[in-house]
């Protein structure tokens, strides 16, 4: 208590007062609601924890503050029906986000996916940035920009893969997204710089894809989410402190269920931790989330038991390099994806563009660091590049970067709900690659399955954890 007190100003001392610690610390709460009220609209608070130190509890505490953490923050305040009723603290571990997955994406959104759940969240994701002034705009601040290019994407197919990307294309369209197929010559006369040599069939999103800056997002979400009264804590969580309930089943077997009670965070550079007691844990820790669930015991039951089903997500490193080709596609260039993985698109105005391909299985570099391989562009993507856009045989790379998947080693699809054994245990992770873009609608998700108790406005059941114990894989044929 007295910590908690000395974390406080304008608090007056012991000598001048002879309330109980309970009835000291409800006057200071009425101290603290009062000045709020008095001043609307501003985010002045007299009454303050120390800035990066977390709370003693919380309702809900977030393992994670990228893109992700931060939208799931927003969305449960959003819900709050009476203002300050819901205490959400977001720890992360990188104040820098020098490795957060959000800021070292490529930005891209796109509706072309082949299943109806992924289609739809980034249709909801894209109605929320298309709004994103009214939606996170916060009072005596500059209107938020992430300066959306809204040029679409363009998908190649082959022979080979023309059934699958019609298939593909016949979903999106039923499910409400703007895309239209372009034959060869199509494509040509729309897009003269592409190479149409072995192309059979393209798909290309009229509206609602293209590219956004993720930092820009990152930051709208991260101050709205604040001024809303947010609690922000820096440090790692290194424990879950829960306890344990068996149960018997109908078949006599014993199950056994868990309950967290206190999230451990750990201080940056210190080997001091603070016990956080929370209602319930949403694990939105990215690459690094399959640690978070082995610190509950997710998967180290009996192997194929349900308490032995892991979360198959590890990091995946993925390199992003920026090259310059003076002559290259102009204005008019959309994200580019190649019928053999390789992609593009263009940074800014002045014959800069990025792009790489995701390797294959045995060609996946090591996680351990985010150091680049420069060999990796020379092999692997610019002979794709500089067949299919004979300009880009002159390019020159100028710089690159590595960042990481979260990615789902057993689908590669997101995983958004609560774990069967810990049901204060919510997960929002697994994106392999597409969590930037979903984030607006996957964050309203996990506040809804919360506040409401369901999905209310996408069925998401699909992408629960159940799946991976059952083994009902929920394939996505356009992955990039």
């Amino acid at each position: 208590a007295l910590r908690r007190l000395n974390n406080c100003l304008l608090v007056p001392s012991f000598s001048q007062v002879s309330l109980s610690i309970p009835d000291f610390e409800n006057g200071i709460m009425k101290f603290k609601q009062k000045t709020k009220d008095a001043l609307p609209g501003s985010d002045w608070n007299p009454v303050y924890q120390t800035p990066g130190l977390p709370p003693e509890w919380a309702d809900v505490v977030i393992v994670g503050g990228g893109v992700v953490g931060w939208s799931i923050a927003y969305w449960l305040k959003k819900k709050e029906k009476i203002r300050n009723t819901l205490r959400v603290v977001v720890v992360e571990k990188d104040p820098t986000y020098s490795k957060a997955s959000t800021a070292l994406s490529v930005g891209g959104i796109r509706q072309q996916f082949s299943l109806p759940e992924n289609i739809h969240l980034s249709l909801d994701s894209a109605c929320f940035l298309r709004n994103i002034k009214e939606n996170l705009s916060v009072i005596n601040k500059d209107p938020v920009d992430i300066q959306f290019n809204p040029s679409g994407y363009l998908f190649l197919a082959s022979d080979e893969g023309s059934a699958a990307l019609e298939e593909n294309y016949h979903i999106q369209r039923r499910e409400g997204a703007k895309v239209m197929l372009l034959t060869p010559q199509q494509l040509q006369k729309k897009f003269p710089w592409i190479n149409i040599d072995g192309v059979a069939v393209a798909s290309f999103g009229l509206e609602n894809e293209g590219w956004f800056d993720p930092w820009m997002l990152l930051n709208a979400f991260r101050n709205k989410a604040l001024s809303m009264g947010i609690h922000h804590c820096y440090g790692e969580v290194t424990g879950l402190k829960h306890s344990v309930q068996e149960v018997e089943a109908n078949d006599g077997s014993t199950v056994t269920f868990k309950r967290i009670h206190h999230v451990h965070v750990q201080m940056p550079d210190s080997l001091e931790y603070q016990p956080v007691e929370c209602s319930l844990v949403v694990n939105a820790a990215g690459a690094w989330s399959a640690k978070v669930a082995e610190m509950i015991g997710i998967g180290s039951g009996p192997e194929g038991t349900l308490a032995g089903t892991k979360l198959p997500v590890e990091p995946r490193k993925r390199y992003v390099y920026v090259f310059n080709c003076p002559n290259g596609p102009g204005l008019d260039c959309p994200l580019f994806i190649d019928n053999k993985g390789a992609y593009f698109r263009r940074e800014g105005l002045g014959g800069n563009y990025v792009g790489g391909i995701s390797p294959t299985e045995e060609d996946e570099p090591d996680p351990s660091d985010l150091e680049v391989d420069y060999d990796f562009f020379q092999e692997k993507v610019w002979p794709h590049l500089a067949h299919r856009v004979p300009a880009f045989q002159t390019l020159k790379v100028k710089s690159a970067w590595a960042g990481y998947y979260d990615y789902n080693t057993f689908d590669q699809n997101a995983i958004i709900g609560v774990h069967p054994l810990v049901p204060n245990f919510y997960f929002a992770t697994g994106f392999s690659g597409h969590g930037l873009q979903q984030s607006p609608a996957v964050g309203r998700a996990i506040a809804e399955l919360i506040v409401d108790g369901k999905f209310q406005t996408l069925d998401l059941s699909a992408f629960d954890f159940l799946r991976f114990y059952t083994d009902t894989k929920v394939l996505e044929k356009n992955i990039v």
